[in-house]
């Protein structure tokens, strides 16, 4: 079973080490000790407390909508054309780019800075797993 480091977890999270910390000091993310002493967060109780961090009630969903991958985060970059935009989000660690029609863009004033989420429903999504050939 996969081990994760506070830093790992947090990095995973999009969060700070010390909030991970705290986390697990109130009792809401189990931890272990890893094979050097240090703290460390097992692979399954980090999903299973994402999922439930999911599931919260007041955790942001859009209402009555089939996909479930939703990314709140900041417009870093709109670059608009004649016909479309690129939109850049920064969601926690990850980059999340978008295209979409210029006028889809302009309708929702989309532009550096603005706060947005982005919904995924994707039906290829490639998974890899690190270090591995």
């Amino acid at each position: 079973m996969a081990q994760l480091r506070i830093s790992e977890a947090a990095e995973l999270l999009g969060v700070s080490d010390d909030t991970v910390r705290r986390w697990a000091d109130a009792g809401r993310l189990p931890t272990v000790r890893g094979e050097s002493g240090r703290l460390a967060v097992e692979g399954a109780a980090l999903a299973e407390f994402v999922r439930a961090q999911a599931a919260a009630p007041g955790a942001e969903q859009s209402a009555r909508q089939s996909a479930r991958n939703h990314f709140r985060g900041i417009v870093t970059a709109v670059r608009r054309d004649g016909v479309m935009a690129q939109v850049d989000l920064q969601c926690g660690p990850f980059r999340v780019v978008s295209l979409l029609s210029r006028e889809a863009a302009d309708e929702l004033g989309l532009e550096p800075g603005v706060i947005a989420v982005a919904e995924v429903k994707a039906t290829n999504v490639v998974v890899g797993i690190e270090g591995a050939r």
